[in-house]
């Protein structure tokens, strides 16, 4: 007979297990935002995983990336790595094309689309490849803004009904080279960034009778906005004026080449969240093209540049990180206005070529690191211990924790602020011991914890010290990566990447935190994240669990970060691995190690073979010295080879 359950043995009560499973990766999934930023290519299934969805021509898949991850390490591909997906590359692609395409069936523009994709924004081979291979079907060009760009579009784009778009500061062998691929049979476009450059071309157009097919870039008085709205306007780096668009007319005219200025180009600049602005600029730089054709230049290519931008924190607003439309409101608002004011001036409606690059390419890479350790702010939900004969200010900070209610907090966590600050006077003029000034610390931690669990419970406004005590209270979680090397706009212009975890979606994360990497630099840490209002100061988090992995990974990183990124502490390039589907199955290709030890090294001049030697000497003399044992300089030996053959990041 089974004897009847004692009250020991019973169930944990139902209050607490009913809390816990409370929470839902559907939870997680609005807690991060990961619908709103996502654009559908993201997601978050019910095991409370982060999801990609891939598709081919069979089958469409929501691929776990916390399985991808756990497949990646079985093979041996140690973290952190860059996932790069080709099918949202092909993806993005076919929407800006798609939307373009039925902008004009549907406003009746009487011109074509053709993009381009500029090289600078991710010039790894991998990216060239895919955008020139599939974009075949919408004749999808490259825009070139150096002479290794325009080798490495030469050696990929051979489609004679797209165009290669040549910008930058061009020399006599750039030119010759854009002038020969054009007599093969390419539609090369060589832009004049400044006047200088027309003599040059015409030059060289002569000596190899070639006529060029001539573009202008010009420098809009309209600015864009956002983070790069200096690049247009009168301040802009590149691009013609008015005046100097006239002058260059004129030259041509006289010159008899008048039949080659074909483009015009106009750039306002990366990242435009706002439409308003991107419709400001089309208006004035289609009434420029319009007078140019007036001007008896032929024209018939309207380069609208690039600026089209990325909904990072996926507000849906004209903050700088975000934008206020989507392809399709970019795609007709643009055809909108070109074909009205043409109309108007009775002019042809001009071919059409865009240069997005970020809108492309910026979710088709994932970093994804593990956590290594954490330190954990200095919260104190038990309150210290209350000591004998204790200083009259140490008193005063407990006595602060008497009192502390919801109507005070502002007033007692100005007291504890207070006496605080005269325990450490104290201290340092000698009246107080390093104990005393410990407990008052603690208990001063003690308070500012009562104070911000408070805090979360109030409804009205809080005023700002207080507002700023949650990003007192934080952990640090400490990632395998460098954000300068991997994250280097997070760094430099404060850009707001979406970070989550990739796992565990399914437990409610309970720590708020700062993401520090592993470059031993003060700077090296992430501390602004997505939020639904503004930007957010820390990144909630669930438990570390020594022994555990626990995967983070940032989003939408496949534009300029990879280019832009150094070798700060000599963390090399990370291991890449791309992932697309085949037959509804996830496959992993292109497999590129990341930088070893010796490959750095070699980068700031270092010479591994040389470093051996000196150190095989040092340790030879070690052995002299009667300091280590012939097995112990093999030992040694062995281990500093290895070292040069691993990987510059953590490996576990």
């Amino acid at each position: 007979m089974t004897p009847p359950a004692s009250p020991i043995a019973a169930p944990p009560p139902p209050v607490k297990k009913k809390a816990e499973s409370a929470w839902t990766p559907e939870k997680s999934a609005e807690l991060y935002g990961v619908e709103t930023w996502g654009h559908t290519f993201f997601g978050v299934n019910k095991k409370g995983h982060v999801t990609v969805r891939l598709e081919d021509d069979e089958a469409q898949a929501e691929v776990s990336l916390f399985e991808v991850i756990d497949g990646l390490r079985d093979r041996g591909t140690h973290l952190p790595v860059l996932l790069r997906f080709r099918d949202l590359l092909h993806s993005r692609i076919a929407e800006i094309n798609e939307s373009f395409r039925n902008a004009i069936r549907e406003t009746k523009y009487r011109g074509e689309y053709r993009g381009v994709y500029p090289i600078k924004v991710n010039q790894q081979r991998q990216v060239i490849e895919e955008i020139s291979e599939f974009g075949k079907k919408y004749h999808y060009g490259l825009e070139a803004g150096s002479k290794p760009e325009l080798i490495a579009a030469l050696a990929h784009m051979h489609d004679p009904e797209a165009y290669l778009i040549c910008n930058g500061y061009k020399d006599e062998e750039f030119i010759d080279l854009a002038l020969q691929a054009q007599k093969m049979g390419l539609r090369i476009m060589l832009v004049l960034e400044m006047p200088s450059e027309l003599d040059l071309i015409l030059e060289r157009s002569r000596k190899l009778g070639i006529l060029p097919n001539l573009g202008v870039r010009v420098r809009l008085s309209t600015k864009g906005s956002g983070h790069w709205q200096d690049s247009a306007g009168d301040k802009s780096v590149f691009g013609l004026n008015a005046s100097q668009v006239i002058a260059v007319v004129d030259h041509l005219k006289d010159t008899g080449y008048i039949d080659c200025l074909k483009m015009l180009h106009y750039h306002q600049g990366s990242q435009i969240p706002n439409i308003a602005a991107i419709r400001e600029g089309a208006t004035e730089a289609v009434r420029m093209y319009c007078d140019l054709v007036k001007e008896g230049a032929p024209m018939g290519v309207l380069d609208i540049g690039g600026g089209m931008a990325v909904d990072y924190d996926g507000s849906h607003t004209n903050f700088h990180s975000s934008c206020n439309y989507s392809v399709a409101e970019y795609c007709t608002d643009i055809v909108e206005v070109i074909s009205q004011i043409c109309d108007k001036a009775g002019v042809s409606h001009p071919n059409l070529i865009s240069e997005s690059g970020r809108a492309v390419v910026a979710y088709y890479s994932v970093l994804v690191f593990n956590i290594l350790d954490v330190t954990t702010a200095q919260t104190s939900e038990e309150a210290p211990p209350i000591p004998e004969n204790a200083p009259q200010n140490l008193m005063n900070i407990i006595e602060v924790n008497k009192v502390i209610n919801k109507k005070n907090l502002q007033e007692c966590f100005n007291d504890a602020m207070y006496y605080r600050d005269q325990m450490r006077a104290q201290f340092f003029y000698g009246a107080a011991t390093l104990r005393e000034r410990g407990l008052a610390e603690a208990w001063f931690w003690h308070i500012l914890t009562r104070i911000s669990n408070m805090i979360a419970e109030l409804d009205d406004d809080i005023p700002e010290d207080l507002r700023e005590l949650s990003s007192t209270l934080v952990d640090f979680y400490y990632g395998n990566f460098s954000l300068f090397q991997s994250l280097p706009d997070s760094w430099a212009i404060d850009q707001v990447f979406p970070v989550m975890p990739i796992h565990r979606l399914d437990e409610k994360p309970r720590h708020r935190a700062v993401l520090a990497d592993i470059t031993c630099d003060c700077d090296g840490k992430i501390d602004r994240f997505i939020d639904k209002e503004d930007v957010a100061k820390v990144l909630p988090l669930h438990d570390f669990r020594q022994g555990e992995p626990y995967y983070l990974a940032v989003f939408l990183v496949g534009a300029y970060q990879e280019t832009l990124g150094d070798l700060h502490n000599l963390l090399g390039d990370t291991n890449v691995v791309g992932v697309h589907l085949e037959k509804g199955k996830p496959v992993y290709t292109h497999e590129v190690e990341g930088d070893t030890v010796a490959d750095v090294l070699t980068y700031v001049e270092f010479d591994p073979k040389e470093l051996v030697t000196r150190f095989r000497t040092f340790a030879e003399k070690a052995v002299t010295e009667g300091r280590i044992s012939p097995k112990e300089r093999r030992e040694i030996l062995d281990l500093f080879r290895e070292g040069l053959a691993g990987y510059t990041y953590f490996e576990s």
